[in-house]
């Protein structure tokens, strides 16, 4: 008997371990009040009309999303991470739009071996030294749209830039970006308090510095609020405004209308990109909000696609992390974007290309890709990663 015990034992142990799971569950906690809420209600949206177009299903299994507002808190943001992790026991975690916010709220989820599924931001640092097996990000790293930027000025050869963002991680990231490409002058290097709305005293300086081109990092609110009052103080006849993205988007679009006009940018998507997943996306998402994507909303879409990929490759089977992260890593998916591809430290390698806000042929105001800054561009901190 002590034998057959024995052997047993020993037939339990070799024998494959996971089961599938009945249903996905998905912590999504994002910032969805205050002036930047457009940003992640975007995300939100998109990511629900993946699973929606999907049947419901997130690789063959039913899905459920759990939704917080983070209410722009890092404090709310990693309560709302707490709760999903610990006592909710997700899947997956996802939505975070602001780094500071994320990286005061990932930890929970690193600590606990949930994967988190960056839709938006993707810091510097977890790029590097602190990569992490459970991090993926499917938008971009922080510094990469910042850095087309800067390519883009320099080709454009403007001889000096005014460089502007909000001061925190995204922020120095955003124009530590932007100067390893410029190959210019810096007029002058500005951080602002994150939040900020009025610009007055910033648009005076950037007056009297008189730079060929001003760059500015300021998501949501902010920079709806800067490229208003940029336009009424009429320095756009004798100043270049260049932004990345999501500083000109269409969620920034929206509010600020004609005065976005003629504005560059640099982004990893665009309305207009040729690919059949991409029309099929923006087509979806207008029917079904009344209203053109955002680079945000691209992002949440293909953070769904990528979870079912995984998933599905799984067969379902979600108790094993470390089986989970190769099948993120080696997920095959129809991206929105085109080519799509993880790094060493899971972040993505993908193109960046030039966009200018003008008319379509409805008389809409949207980005038109005019061409392509980098093709395959990884991130400047992969190096540094030890992760395999």
């Amino acid at each position: 008997m002590k034998k057959f015990l024995v052997a047993f034992t020993a037939m339990l142990v070799a024998a494959p371990s996971g089961h599938a799971a009945e249903r996905i569950k998905i912590g999504f906690a994002s910032t969805l009040s205050g002036p930047s809420a457009s940003l992640g209600v975007d995300i939100r949206d998109a990511f629900m009309l993946a699973i929606k177009m999907n049947g419901g299903k997130l690789g063959g299994l039913p899905a459920e999303v759990l939704i917080g507002d983070d209410q722009f808190k890092p404090e709310v943001g990693r309560q709302l991470a707490e709760k999903f992790v610990k006592l909710d026991k997700v899947d997956f975690l996802t939505g975070f739009v602001f780094s500071n916010i994320m990286l005061a709220s990932v930890p929970i989820a690193f600590e606990n071996k949930v994967i988190y599924v960056s839709s938006n931001a993707a810091p510097s640092p977890l790029a590097g030294k602190q990569c992490n097996p459970y991090f993926f990000a499917v938008s971009w790293p922080n510094d990469a749209y910042h850095e087309a930027a800067g390519e883009h000025a320099t080709q454009k050869g403007y001889k000096s830039a005014y460089l502007i963002a909000p001061n925190y991680q995204a922020g120095k990231d955003s124009l530590a970006g932007f100067k390893r490409f410029y190959k210019g002058r810096i007029a002058a290097e500005v951080y602002t308090n994150l939040g900020q709305l009025d610009y007055s005293a910033e648009l005076a300086q950037v007056r009297a510095a008189k730079p060929d081109a001003l760059y500015i990092f300021l998501p949501g609110g902010m920079g709806i609020n800067f490229i208003k009052q940029f336009g009424a103080a009429g320095l756009a006849r004798d100043i270049q405004l260049i932004t990345p993205g999501f500083s000109s988007d269409q969620d920034i679009i929206r509010p600020v209308g004609e005065a976005m006009l003629g504005i560059s940018d640099t982004a990893h998507w665009a309305l207009d990109l040729d690919n059949a997943a991409n029309r099929k996306f923006v087509a979806a998402f207008e029917q079904e909000y009344k209203r053109l994507p955002s680079l945000f909303a691209s992002q949440g879409y293909d953070a769904a696609l990528l979870i079912d990929a995984a998933v599905r490759a799984l067969n379902g089977k979600l108790d094993d992390p470390e089986a989970t992260r190769r099948a993120l890593r080696a997920a095959k998916f129809d991206s929105v974007r085109g080519a799509f591809k993880f790094n060493r430290n899971q972040y993505p390698i993908q193109n960046y290309y030039l966009r200018v806000v003008a008319k379509d042929a409805q008389g809409r105001l949207v980005n038109k890709t005019v061409g392509t800054v980098f093709r395959d561009h990884g991130d400047a901190y992969v190096q540094n990663c030890a992760m395999n």
